[in-house]
């Protein structure tokens, strides 16, 4: 896996739109698990790729640390050798002075090779240096992000079951609606209400026969009177 190849992983999971995904779940717990643990995943294995990445920059810098303490040593050893050949050249033993001055030629070769490469690996090392800030930077925006879903899911979850509880209650007045006791109650009182207009019509019934049943012995009376009166006058003028 190649450093652009990480850092574009990294950057493209760091700017995920979480909430583009919760609109788009039909069962916000289940998916929302599945997607915490898909991304946690997602994480450990940029973990590895950023510390793999990280791990490269520290040897390389160790190479480079390496060649600029070779360079320095070589250049002592140089320096040492020199020294030397001018103090056998004093003496007056040129071949021997001639020896170490070669051994300084060779120690500054050794020293100009450690530079060089030291040198050439700097470059590479500030760049690695970048990447890698730029990782780290990554790696906490997607940990970042898993707290935000985290976060979301526990608010989606509660959000959830709060509707939930809410459509059951609507549910059951609903369905309280539909049977509603009153009607029944309402009916019972229609019913109570003509009984007691039938009582009142037999009241009012019975009422009337009696009348009628006075009235007709008020007239029979009212006939017995007559006959008495007329029995009396027959009786006077007899």
């Amino acid at each position: 896996m190649t450093k652009q190849t990480i850092l574009g992983r990294v950057t493209q999971l760091a700017k995920a739109n979480i909430n583009a995904l919760l609109d788009q779940a039909e069962d916000p717990q289940k998916m929302l698990d599945q997607l915490i643990r898909d991304y946690t995943g997602n994480i450990a294995e940029a973990e590895q790729a950023v510390a793999a990445t990280i791990g490269n920059l520290r040897l390389m810098e160790q190479d480079h640390t390496e060649d600029v303490e070779a360079a320095a040593e070589w250049g002592s050893k140089a320096l040492a050798a020199s020294r030397k050949a001018d103090e056998l050249r004093g003496a007056g033993s040129g071949a021997e002075a001639d020896k170490f001055d070669n051994l300084a030629k060779v120690a500054l070769g050794r020293q100009l090779q450690s530079e060089q490469e030291a040198k050439t690996a700097e470059p590479t090392i500030a760049s690695q240096t970048e990447v890698v800030d730029k990782l780290k930077t990554g790696l906490d925006q997607m940990k970042a992000k898993l707290s935000e879903l985290k976060a979301k899911r526990d608010e989606l979850v509660a959000r959830a079951k709060s509707a939930q509880a809410q459509n059951q209650m609507m549910d059951a007045v609903k369905n309280i609606d539909v049977l509603d006791p009153t009607s029944e109650l309402s009916r019972f009182e229609d019913k109570v209400r003509r009984e007691e207009a039938r009582a009142l019509g037999k009241q009012e019934l019975a009422a009337s026969s009696l009348d009628a049943q006075f009235e007709q012995l008020d007239s029979l009376g009212a006939g017995a009177e007559v006959e008495a009166r007329l029995a009396a006058l027959k009786a006077g003028s007899s």
